[in-house]
C-alpha cells in the first residue's frame, strides 16, 4: 500500500503537539503554585484534559495527514478510550511534576507512565480505525516508538519539574523552548 501526507496537517499535528506540550509545562508550575488543595485538584483536573486533549488531537490530525487511498472508519468507544488514557497518563505525570521533590525513581517511574500512556492512547486510535486490509505492525518499530515515547514523557518531566517554580525572566522562553523539545519527541513517537 502507498500512500501521501497532507503536509499542512502534518505541520497542524506537530504545532498542536508543542501547544499541548507548552500548555503542560504552564500548568504543572500552577499546580505546585496552589496552596489550596481544591485548587491543586483543579489545575490538575485542567491540565490533564487540555494535555490529554492536544495529545490526542495531535494523533488524530495526523492520522488525517495520512490519504491511505482507501476509506477508514472509526469505532467510537476505541476513538473515547484512546482519549481517556491520553488524560489519565498526563494527570499522573502533572501529578508527578507538582510534588515537592523529583527522586530518580519518581522520573523513570513518571517517565514510563506517561511514555507508555502516550503510546497506549496512540495504539488504542490506531485499534479504532478500521480500515480493510487491517492495519499491521513491525515489533521493533513499535518497541522503538514505545522508547522514543518513554524518554520524551521523562524529558518532559523532568524539564517541567524544573521549571515549575522558575521566576526568571527568560522563563517564557525556557518554557518555549522545552515545549519545541517535548512536542517534537511526542510528534517524533507518532
Amino acid at each position: 500500500m502507498t500512500g501521501s501526507y497532507d503536509a499542512s496537517l502534518v505541520a497542524l499535528s506537530m504545532v498542536v503537539a508543542v501547544m499541548a506540550s507548552y500548555v503542560a509545562l504552564d500548568l504543572g508550575a500552577r499546580v505546585t503554585a496552589s496552596s489550596n488543595t481544591r485548587a491543586r485538584w483543579y489545575w490538575l483536573l485542567g491540565g490533564a484534559v487540555s494535555m490529554g486533549v492536544g495529545i490526542w488531537s495531535m494523533h488524530f490530525i495526523g492520522m488525517l495527514a495520512f490519504d491511505m487511498g482507501m476509506p477508514a472508519s472509526y469505532d467510537a468507544p476505541l476513538t473515547l478510550l484512546s482519549l481517556l488514557i491520553g488524560m489519565g497518563s498526563s494527570a499522573w505525570a502533572l501529578w508527578v511534576i507538582s510534588n515537592h521533590r523529583l527522586g530518580h525513581l519518581d522520573l523513570l517511574g513518571g517517565g514510563i507512565v506517561m511514555g507508555a500512556g502516550i503510546a497506549a492512547m496512540h495504539y488504542t486510535g490506531m485499534a479504532a480505525m478500521h480500515v480493510d486490509p487491517p492495519v499491521t505492525y513491525s515489533v521493533p518499530l513499535v518497541a522503538l516508538s514505545l522508547l522514543v515515547a518513554v524518554l520524551a514523557a521523562t524529558a518532559a518531566i523532568w524539564i517541567a519539574f524544573s521549571l515549575r517554580t522558575d521566576t526568571a525572566r527568560w522563563v517564557l522562553a525556557k518554557k518555549a523552548g522545552s515545549a519545541l523539545l517535548v512536542g517534537l519527541g511526542v510528534y517524533g513517537m507518532h
